[in-house]
């Protein structure tokens, strides 16, 4: 049986230029019912300078499910991590006034990081234990992306994880992102530790070395990163959550409004049917 269309849903960062309230109504045109938002678009308001209630307001309008806000950036640098305390409060509020259910934390990626392995590890533990009482008051979850580029102090998932039970704390889940898994240095996928999984596409036969977010794009047949082999072992493991269109390419992100829909259809269609 292929995948429920419902389990697949829209980050913001695939339309960037439409105001909040049309990028919920793309969502429900593509008959998707949810988003995953932002505060690295330009100007750089998760919200549009709307506020909390208006928000609220938008999503019961289209029946969108806001996932989570993506991301809190260099989680895991500890020489600013007050910083990320207080930015990780801060999104934490947002959330909650606004229906989230979670925040993405991402790891610094960096290729001057001159920290050891040892220690990206031990100030990945200590960001979360500084964080975990935030997300357990609050009810928020926090989904730890690594990222798949060499130069990333997280790379692993199974890294992610092992930091996750040392930090002690349930609230935590991982983000499966097809672009940096193909990256980095798994072969398992961990669909039990899964939050929510990233997918977007490559084509062409550049080295993967060189592979940017400038790249990623919407599924095709021609993609190079295994897409629908990544989806088959996630739902074969068991994995029940949702599937996010996360694209970085101006060629997605500038397309037109008229062409798109049918652009993303045929993602859907390869991906509810991988083989």
């Amino acid at each position: 049986m292929g995948i429920n269309r419902e389990r697949f849903c829209l980050n913001r960062i695939i339309y960037p230029s439409l105001d909040l309230e049309n990028f919920f109504k793309l969502t429900r045109d593509m008959r998707l019912s949810a988003v995953e938002l932002r505060n690295d678009l330009p100007g750089g308001h998760i919200l549009d300078d709307l506020s909390t209630n208006q928000v609220r307001a938008l999503a019961d309008k289209y029946q969108i499910r806001i996932l989570t806000i993506n991301a809190i950036q260099k989680f895991n640098l500890g020489v600013i991590l007050d910083r990320v305390v207080t930015d990780v409060t801060e999104m934490v509020q947002t959330a909650r006034s606004i229906g989230c259910e979670a925040i993405v934390l991402c790891p610094n990626n960096d290729i001057q990081d001159g920290r050891t392995a040892s220690q990206f590890y031990q100030d990945t533990v200590a960001a979360l234990k500084r964080i975990t009482p935030i997300l357990e008051k609050a009810g928020i979850r926090g989904f730890v992306e690594p990222l798949g580029f060499k130069e990333c102090s997280l790379r692993s998932k199974d890294r992610a994880i092992q930091a996750i039970q040392e930090s002690g704390s349930g609230v935590y889940g991982i983000v499966h992102d097809t672009f940096h898994h193909f990256l980095g240095p798994d072969e398992k996928v961990f669909p039990a530790e899964t939050g929510i999984v990233h997918i977007s596409g490559v084509e062409g036969d550049m080295d993967p070395t060189r592979f940017r977010d400038e790249h990623r794009i919407l599924i095709g047949p021609r993609d190079v990163m295994g897409n629908q082999a990544q989806v088959n072992a996630l739902e074969s493991q068991g994995y029940e959550g949702f599937y996010s269109f996360e694209p970085f390419g101006s060629e997605v992100q500038e397309m037109s409004l008229e062409d798109f829909p049918f652009a993303l259809e045929e993602s859907l269609k390869l991906l509810q049917s991988p083989s």
